[in-house]
């Protein structure tokens, strides 16, 4: 079964069959809305899929989960992947990129983006979930080094 290499959530992902990949605002892990529930209005979810040479050329099934606080479902879906490459011994990794337009998010708290990979979770990635209002600006100024 694949391995997830990196799997990460971004406010939006473009992915060049055998290229590169985009990221724009890479790194989300905490989102608010203005009261709830709200809509949020799009997500991407980066997942970087390690394939070894025997795994090549075979269906494999990717999917996700995003749970809330509750461990209600608020989104899933699945899909299949087929990786191609060199007949090597070497691994490759697949990156996809999935998106999520118009999440409705009902309670604030921790939610769960559950990675899974032919039927087992994998990797799980936490989405913290605020009111504007509980959002504090910080007290001091951040300060960089160079």
């Amino acid at each position: 079964m694949p391995d997830v290499e990196y799997v990460f959530l971004a406010d939006a992902a473009e992915v060049q069959a055998g290229s590169k990949f985009h990221v724009l605002g890479g790194g989300v892990n905490r989102i608010a809305g203005p009261a709830f529930p709200f809509v949020h209005p799009h997500l991407s979810i980066v997942v970087g899929l390690r394939v070894t040479s025997v795994e090549r050329n075979k269906e494999h099934e990717l999917g996700f989960i995003v749970t809330s606080p509750d461990g209600a479902e608020v989104a899933n879906a699945t899909g299949r992947v087929v990786s191609r490459g060199p007949s090597d011994a070497s691994d490759i990794i697949v990156t996809i990129a999935i998106d999520l337009w118009n999440m409705t998010l009902k309670v604030a708290g921790e939610y769960a983006v559950r990675i899974t990979v032919d039927g087992s979770e994998r990797k799980r990635l936490p989405l913290v979930v605020t009111g504007t209002r509980e959002m504090t600006p910080p007290t001091e100024p951040q300060r960089y080094l160079a």
